[in-house]
């Protein structure tokens, strides 16, 4: 049997992983600044992290939905204290994808509607509905085709007031990511999450805060849209929530009522998952990674704009993307090949970094350095001629 081939892979095989460096078979190490999609918050295999889920693999793995599971609510209080939403409700399953799906169908529950706002660039995940949301026609099979998805331009406040003027009455949901990371690391402005939340309000509507891979404390606050100052009717959460342990989530408002079978999930929420998620949180808090992220962003962004090779440096805390020009286009390949450094990419040009939340101002010079290095390498030769206008 061979592997269904839908990855393009690069030829490395890592066997080891510590804080923000991995190493492959031969024993090389790379400087991780990417943390496998935003997945890795707290730092590969976090002593901490190990010994939660090692302690909880020796009492039980796993049980079904059917019973009490303490877990889960000892990672619901945590969850709320530290994102600062303990009057909200959790819901667990596996993946970001999931999330946005069960956040999308319980918004249709909600309203009894079914029109959904998205946005131009929108990555939202692979499952039916969580696809159709997403606005890359490459992804979306015809079954997922359908017209309950309005897309508008990004940040476009006149475009998203005319669309509510026009379909306000049959719209369930406004879904949006507070930073957009496979759509190239665009920041929504704090007025358009605003606008979002008066709209909603209005027209009773749900706005769904797509924070799987701009929350968990990444942007320097626990959720992206706490910048605009603004609550979310439902939260998503998945990538950063287990360090790398599968688990997900909605955080959804007190209005939102339950009722028995409306959502379920065999795995979601699973001891193992409970306990890796839970070990997140205590890091997170133990180690003020939330803060930290706010700060070495900083320190990451103001060296990076610093750098003239390298155009519209943008994102907030440890989410950031930059532009890379024609003439540096290999930039990403060349920092792993050469370097041995792991850096994300939206294409066509953007490079973006989604190191650990615990990276250390070391590894951020690190970064810089090589990064300096790398595009001193790629650079075309300065012209004869131009060098003696430069020394005139």
């Amino acid at each position: 049997m061979t592997l269904f081939d839908v990855y393009p892979l690069n030829n490395i095989t890592i066997t080891k992983a510590l804080g923000s460096y991995v190493w492959d078979e031969n024993g090389v190490q790379y400087l991780d600044m990417y943390g496998g999609h935003a997945v890795i918050s707290i730092g590969h295999t976090h002593p901490h992290w190990v010994k939660r889920i090692e302690e909880q693999l020796e009492k039980i793995a796993f049980y079904s939905n059917s019973i009490v599971i303490p877990i889960q609510q000892q990672l619901a209080e945590k969850l709320g204290k530290v994102s600062g939403k303990e009057d909200y409700q959790l819901f667990l399953c596996n993946s970001g994808a999931e999330a946005n799906e069960n956040a999308l169908k319980l918004a249709s529950f909600h309203t009894g509607r079914k029109k959904i706002i998205a946005f131009n660039k929108s990555f939202h995940g692979r499952t039916s509905l969580a696809v159709a949301a997403t606005d890359n026609k490459n992804i979306v099979a015809p079954v997922n085709e359908t017209e309950n998805i309005i897309f508008l331009p990004f940040n476009d406040e006149n475009a998203l007031l005319n669309c509510f003027n026009k379909n306000g009455n049959e719209i369930a949901a406004v879904i949006i990511e507070g930073i957009q990371g496979v759509g190239g690391i665009n920041v929504a402005s704090e007025s358009f999450l605003q606008l979002i939340r008066t709209l909603c309000n209005e027209h009773g509507a749900v706005y769904i805060a797509d924070s799987v891979q701009c929350g968990y404390g990444r942007s320097g606050k626990f959720f992206s849209h706490d910048h605009a100052g603004v609550n979310a009717d439902i939260y998503t959460m998945a990538k950063g929530m287990g360090n790398g342990f599968p688990i997900g989530g909605i955080l959804i408002a007190p209005h939102i009522k339950p009722k028995h079978g409306m959502l379920g999930t065999t795995f979601g929420g699973n001891h193992l998952a409970c306990a890796a998620a839970l070990a997140v949180l205590e890091v997170m808090e133990e180690e003020n990674l939330i803060e930290m992220a706010k700060q070495r962003g900083q320190y990451l962004m103001n060296r990076l704009k610093s750098i003239d090779s390298i155009k519209n440096v943008r994102g907030k805390g440890l989410m950031i993307g930059f532009d890379v020009p024609e003439e540096i286009k290999d930039l990403k390949k060349k920092l792993l090949s050469d370097f041995n450094v792991f850096t994300g990419e939206a294409k066509p040009n953007v490079i973006r970094l989604l190191p650990s939340l615990a990276i250390s101002r070391k590894q951020s010079d690190e970064f810089l350095e090589v990064l300096n290095e790398c595009i001193a390498e790629l650079k075309p030769p300065t012209p004869k001629g131009e060098l003696e206008k430069i020394a005139e």
